[in-house]
């Protein structure tokens, strides 16, 4: 091999091959130090998120979105040093992002959906509620949907979507709520005295408020007789139990007091003869 060949690759090395071989060092070493970095950041707005109390779900949310976006900024910049127009790229990760963006929408109006839950805080895990149509303690509120225990023990999972977009009832989120029973009384008994009898037997009934105080009052007056409205106040886990001790208590105040069992009374008339 001559010396003009021997300089010819001695220039295409240095103009070529080490240009090159630089050029994949500085991309690796950024690839390894921008890992980093994204890892630190991610770190970072964790422990931030996590100190002012944020949900753990909404600290999952960010931290993964956070780090999405940055690994696509570290790839569009890798992809710089080779002389990949970042530009033309960026625009077909966005045209991608809106295909995927549609094709995906309901997931994603579930993902978005499930934040405003976390933000907003309308439920919470071990709320009673009615939502979606679903009444049953919530016992996660996931990324896409929401999984809630039906009282008759059935799992029954919604997407997120469709509770915030829909009434929700949240009956753990007072302190209190009403039990609200009927008491149908005959002709014969006295609705004043079995308004006072029935009011204090069923404040006796563990767990009913003190304050408010049962309500016993009078609904109508029916062909029946009188009917009475009894409404005790409870703490939504007792309410149940309150429910059919209540309804007991009815019955027991009746059978002591011998009230009739009520029916409905037709008076004839035999019209007189003229």
């Amino acid at each position: 091999m001559n010396t003009d060949t021997l300089e010819n690759v001695k220039n295409l090395v240095l103009v070529n091959v080490v240009p090159f071989a630089w050029t994949i060092i500085g991309a690796l070493a950024l690839w390894i130090i921008g890992g980093w970095a994204i890892r630190g950041i991610k770190g970072l707005s964790r422990r931030a998120m996590g100190a002012r109390g944020l949900d753990s779900t909404l600290i999952e949310y960010v931290e993964s979105a956070i780090g999405v976006l940055l690994r696509v900024l570290l790839v569009i910049a890798v992809l710089s040093l080779f002389g990949v127009e970042t530009a033309s790229f960026a625009a077909l990760i966005a045209a991608a992002g809106v295909a995927i963006g549609m094709a995906w929408s309901g997931l994603l109006a579930n993902f978005a959906a499930g934040v405003f839950l976390i933000l907003l805080r309308p439920i919470r895990v071990g709320d009673f509620v009615t939502a979606a149509g679903v009444t049953g303690t919530v016992k996660e509120i996931g990324m896409f949907a929401t999984v809630i225990d039906t009282p008759d023990n059935l799992r029954t999972v919604v997407g997120n979507n469709k509770i915030f977009g829909d009434t929700i009832t949240n009956f753990s989120a007072n302190d209190f709520r009403r039990v609200d029973l009927t008491a149908q009384l005959a002709h014969s008994v006295d609705p004043q005295q079995a308004m006072v009898l029935l009011k204090a037997r069923i404040a006796q009934i563990p767990n009913v408020q003190a304050n408010p105080a049962p309500d016993v009052e009078i609904l109508e007056f029916n062909p029946a007789g009188t009917k009475l409205v009894v409404r005790p106040y409870c703490h939504n886990k007792d309410y149940w139990q309150v429910y059919f001790d209540a309804n007991k208590a009815i019955a027991e105040v009746g059978g002591a007091n011998g009230w009739p069992i009520p029916a409905p009374h037709q008076v004839l008339r035999q019209p007189t003869a003229p």
